[in-house]
């Protein structure tokens, strides 16, 4: 019998979260939305059926991520991120890069998070929370960064650059900025 062609199976990228295969469901019915849920140990990724192969490699990479950050909503704490901000300092700083102090505050609505080196302390925005841990160490790596090198210059971007994922992590904030731009449609999320 032949394969279903409204159906495919891609193994998920090594570094990605734990789930071992996705499975993409296409539908014709599906116009514009897309979405995934866990089955077992598959992902399931439902998209519309006239999207190419980049398009649904590009939205497996994104649902992938966006159920990674729903699953990993377990809130770290201040002193949980303070300890998150001492291992990477010494993973990606050789412990050099010493906070005073590292804490969730909610009066950051433009920033990502921000860094009083004279002080030596470092403030996360709360709209992180939620987020892939990537993306949270990539800012706390940022902030950590600003203790050795204070503005953003040639020297600050060198020193950045020692985390891996500094770029994924850009664009997914950028990614995430975009998209509070963009127009809500009268009667929120349906499905069409």
């Amino acid at each position: 019998m032949p394969a279903d062609p409204q159906r495919s199976v891609t193994s998920r990228p090594p570094s990605g979260p734990a789930a071992s295969a996705v499975e993409v469901r296409r539908s014709s019915r599906r116009s514009r939305t897309v979405s995934a849920y866990r089955e077992g140990d598959r992902t399931i990724v439902l998209i519309p059926a006239r999207m190419s192969e980049a398009e649904e490699q590009r939205w497996v990479t994104v649902m992938l991520d966006k159920l990674a950050a729903q699953e990993s909503k377990r809130v770290l704490g201040d002193t949980e991120l303070t300890e998150r901000a001492a291992r990477l300092s010494e993973q990606y700083f050789d412990g050099r890069a010493r906070p005073a102090s590292v804490r969730w505050v909610t009066n950051q609505n433009t920033r990502w998070g921000s860094c009083t080196p004279s002080e030596g302390s470092i403030r996360l925005s709360h709209r992180l929370q939620g987020m892939p841990e990537y993306v949270v160490d990539y800012v706390l790596c940022h902030e950590l960064a600003h203790l050795l090198v204070p503005g953003h210059g040639p020297r600050f971007w060198r020193l950045l650059d020692a985390y891996p994922r500094t770029e994924r992590a850009r664009g997914y904030l950028e990614g995430v900025v975009a998209a509070a731009r963009l127009p809500h449609p009268p009667g929120g999320d349906r499905e069409d």
